[in-house]
This record gives C-alpha cells, sequence and structure tokens, in this order.
C-alpha cells in the first residue's frame, strides 16, 4: 500500500483498514517499508489541493451542523484516548468513521462545508492512526497515517497534514528507526512552514529535536528544542484548531525532558521531567505517565535508585487503567533497567507491583 493516486483510493483504503481490529497482528502484515514512506512524504511535498469535489450526484446534503458533529466526537475520541490510551475505545472509533464519516465525504456540499468536512475527517482520521499506534500494532498504524496523510491533500490541510508527519516521525522513533524518525521530522517541519501556526511549529520542531536526540546529536538536539521554544513563545498569536489544545506548556517540557533523557544529560533531564509532571494536567493520563517514567528513568541516570523505583510505582498506580502498549513498555524498559539491582528489595516490591498490574490487565 503505497501513497494513493486519488480521493476514491484514499477512501477505499481507509474504509478497508476499520474493519481491522489492532489486536488482531498477522504476522505477514510487516510494516511500510523506507521507500514507500519517503515517497508518500515527498509527494506530499510537493503536492497541490485536489480541490473538493462538489459535482458527485448525491441524495443526502452535508450541512455545517454535520462537521461541527464530527469535531465534538473528534474532540470526545481524542479525550477516551488521553485518559484511558488507543487500545480502550478503538472499537468506537472505527465504527464511528466507518458508518458516520466516510458515508458523508461521498454526500453533496458546498466548497465551504467541503472544506470543514475533509478537515473534520482528517481530524477523525488522525485519530484512529494515532490510537492503533498507542495499541501496539504499528503496521496497521503505518497504513493508517499514510491514508490520512493523503487525505489532508484534498483541501490542502498543511498544518495537518505535517501533524501526521510528526506523528509517522513518533512511532519510528519509538521503534528505534532513527534514519525514518529524522526524515519525517524535518518533512513536518518544512512542510508546515507555510500553513501552520506557531503552536502547531513547536510541536513539530520538538519530534525533531526528539529524533536528533536519538541519534545523539547534541548540537542539532539543542537547535530544535530553540525553535521550538521561540515557536511555543508566540503561541497565542494565532487561531489554533481545537485538536491542538493539548500542545500546551506541560507537553513541550515533556517532550524535553524525553530529549534529554536519550542524549544521556542527567541534570538537565532530571529538571525537565520533574517540571513536566509538575505541569501535566491529571486528564491526560497517558501523557502523565510517560512523564513519571522518565522522571523515574532521569532519577535512576542520577544514581537515586529508590527515588527512581518509587516514581515509578506511582506511575503503574495511577496509570492502572490504561490501555496502552506505549506505556507497558515504558514500564518494561525501566525494569530492564533496575534488573542490575535484582536483589534489592525495593526492586523486587516493584517487580511484584508490575506483575500484580499486569495481571489485572489480563483479566480485564
Amino acid at each position: 500500500m503505497g501513497y494513493a493516486g486519488s480521493l476514491a483510493e484514499t477512501l477505499s483504503a481507509l474504509e478497508g483498514l476499520t474493519h481491522q481490529r489492532p489486536e488482531d497482528r498477522p504476522s505477514e502484515e510487516p510494516q511500510l517499508p523506507d521507500a514507500d514512506v519517503h515517497s508518500a512524504a515527498l509527494s506530499w511535498l510537493v503536492s497541490r489541493p485536489d480541490g473538493v469535489p462538489t459535482d458527485a450526484p448525491a441524495t443526502r446534503r452535508v450541512g455545517i451542523r454535520d462537521v461541527a458533529a464530527i469535531r465534538t466526537a473528534a474532540g470526545f475520541f481524542m479525550q477516551l484516548d488521553f485518559q484511558f490510551g488507543g487500545g480502550h475505545a478503538h472499537k468506537a472509533f472505527r465504527h464511528y468513521f466507518r458508518e458516520d464519516v466516510l458515508p458523508l465525504l461521498g454526500a453533496g456540499y458546498s466548497d465551504k462545508v467541503g472544506e470543514a468536512l475533509f478537515k473534520a475527517a482528517s481530524e477523525m482520521s488522525q485519530l484512529l492512526a494515532w490510537s492503533t499506534y498507542d495499541s501496539g500494532n504499528h503496521a496497521l498504524a503505518d497504513r493508517y497515517l499514510l491514508s490520512t496523510l493523503r487525505l489532508t491533500q484534498v483541501v490542502g490541510d498543511r498544518m495537518m497534514g505535517a501533524r501526521i508527519l510528526a506523528n509517522m516521525s513518533h512511532q519510528a522513533n519509538y521503534l528505534g528507526q532513527a534514519g525514518r524518525a529524522l526524515m519525517l521530522a524535518r518533512a513536518s517541519v518544512e512542510g508546515g512552514k507555510a500553513g501552520a501556526t506557531p503552536r502547531a511549529m513547536a510541536l513539530f520542531s520538538a519530534h525533531e529535536a526528539r529524533a536528533l536526540s536519538t541519534v545523539q546529536d547534541r548540537k542539532g538536539a539543542a537547535r530544535a528544542m530553540n525553535e521550538a521554544e521561540r515557536f511555543f513563545e508566540r503561541a497565542d498569536s494565532a487561531d489554533n484548531p481545537e485538536w491542538l489544545s493539548y500542545m500546551d506548556e506541560a507537553e513541550l517540557i515533556g517532550e524535553f525532558c524525553h530529549c534529554f533523557r536519550d542524549l544521556g544529560q542527567r541534570s538537565e533531564a532530571l529538571r525537565f521531567a520533574r517540571r513536566a509532571v509538575e505541569l501535566t494536567d491529571p486528564k491526560y493520563a497517558r501523557t502523565l505517565g510517560f512523564c513519571r517514567m522518565v522522571l523515574a528513568q532521569s532519577q535512576l541516570l542520577n544514581g537515586d535508585l529508590e527515588a527512581a523505583v518509587t516514581t515509578a510505582a506511582l506511575a503503574i498506580e495511577a496509570g492502572d487503567a490504561l490501555q496502552s502498549a506505549r506505556f507497558q513498555r515504558y514500564v518494561g524498559d525501566f525494569q530492564r533497567e533496575v534488573s542490575v539491582h535484582a536483589m534489592n528489595p525495593v526492586v523486587q516490591q516493584f517487580s511484584r507491583q508490575v506483575r500484580d498490574a499486569m495481571d489485572r490487565l489480563d483479566d480485564e
């Protein structure tokens, strides 16, 4: 599955994806190869908007209230994702998108309504892609992300398209695909410049910093973090879409603490992780869980084993309701890091807590 050549191909691909469950991971379905991803990023970067297809015969007329309903649903689903993880409500996401959103794209609408409709549909499709990624099915997430990127091309939604590239970079970075992550992050920054707000550009630059930190480019990561800070200083100078509301100071500081952890800059990692935990609103439960685990890793980097285990234990206790493969991996990574202290009673108690938490998840 490559970058679709037409809207019809894109919608067909998205409809097919909604019939697949993230928990079903066929071993024969690999992630998309680098060549397909590079080609898609380039195609999007040099693309021109398709334009809203307003000439199709349709028995239904879409109005702005229909678009408002999709945006309201997207906000609701996004909060579910943040609070309970991608595995919690993905079935409902898929059903709503397939039954209530995709049919509207083939209905009748004015240019104004059509543009708003396609932007709202891309927003919902992005949520499907992200929750699939968070659920741990990376092959399926790849395909959602690529199709959503193509969907943004219809009305030239450069800000959402750049966000999709940033999401793809985030996933590649998570999977250790450093070169792919860096290419996608830079495509996001370059592609977003023409149509993204400063708040969005701060997000895209932060993802570039994350990728540069993974490849241990301290100078490049520092430059990208400085750029993200400068963009964020002007975050309120433009009207931002509702989907960008989560990109606040806590989110930016949280991205930076990941960077400093990956670069092994112990004091900065500890300072930024503490600040991220302090600032993150508990309604973003998954983000708070990540920041606490990075704080635990930073405390470990600084030689404070007991504080690190206490922080990680709090993250697991507070994140008990999260159905997130990514959060589980953060916990697993920390477990491996403290395994050299396996005979320490504090670490043994922590290991028992992790086993109990995993057992509860299995019971659900």
